[in-house]
């Protein structure tokens, strides 16, 4: 099982924010010119600057200057990490799943009544 670590705790973050996503989409296939990256956004040059820093921060791009030119691209390393420990946690519910089956399979009766109790409807009191 992976440990978790801040590291991790900091890819998260940067994965939970839907343009941050996009903008890890937009790198997939390759170097990528900061400019050119940011065309599709309908936010600042100064928010989408914001926004490769938290990226960098986390270890999910890294960039790369030439001249007065940044080119960034994606560092596919934290995305593995992130990935096997959501893969752990995969092999918990698909064991879970079997049991489930193996249960459903063998005809045990159901744990649950077929009809729940009739309950009294609740009333509020008004003021």
């Amino acid at each position: 099982m992976v440990k978790h670590s801040a590291a991790l705790d900091s890819v998260f973050a940067a994965l939970a924010d839907p343009t941050r996503r996009r903008i890890l989409q937009g790198l997939m296939g390759g170097h990528v010119q900061v400019g050119r990256l940011a065309q599709p956004f309908r936010i600042s040059a100064p928010a989408i600057s914001r926004h490769l820093r938290v990226l960098e921060r986390a270890g999910l791009i890294h960039r790369t200057k030439r001249g007065r030119t940044h080119e960034i691209a994606l560092s596919a390393e934290p995305l593995r990490r992130a990935g096997d420990w959501i893969g752990s946690y995969r092999k918990f519910w698909e064991s879970s799943l079997d049991s489930l089956a193996l249960f459903l399979e063998s005809g045990a009766p159901s744990p649950v009544p077929k009809h729940p109790p009739k309950t009294k409807p609740r009333t509020t009191k008004r003021s």
